[in-house]
């Protein structure tokens, strides 16, 4: 079973800065791409940045403002947001496309809150 944690949540002034961990756990023998998600309250989930081997994409919304990055082990990815507007409020989810010993599954975290406010 693959198990993603994020962390790194939190309530931010605007124009301030978070960064977003997420780990992957389990049998796991690659992770295609990684990415992160956010849902604010009465909104569909909608892509915030993904990353894949030798590509990143964005959100218009968060371009020049979040970078998308994986760690040294592959199994995590970080998101540095900065510039964070009260639009960005929203439960961030972890994503995953990850190839286990079974098969091939999409995997999300349990998510984590983000709230800019003065």
């Amino acid at each position: 079973q693959v198990q993603l944690v994020e962390s790194g949540g939190g309530l931010v002034q605007p124009g301030g800065s978070l960064r977003l961990s997420c780990a992957a756990s389990g049998i796991i023998f690659s992770i295609n791409a990684m990415g992160w998600y956010r849902q604010a309250p009465g909104k569909q989930r909608e892509l915030v940045a993904r990353i894949t081997i030798g590509d990143t994409n964005y959100a218009d919304s968060v371009k020049g403002r979040f970078t998308i990055s994986r760690g040294n082990a592959r199994n995590t990815v970080y998101l540095q947001m900065n510039s964070l507007k009260p639009e960005d409020t929203a439960v961030y989810y972890c994503n995953a496309d990850v190839l286990t010993d079974r098969d091939r599954g999409d995997y999300w975290g349990q998510g984590t809150q983000v709230t800019v406010s003065s």
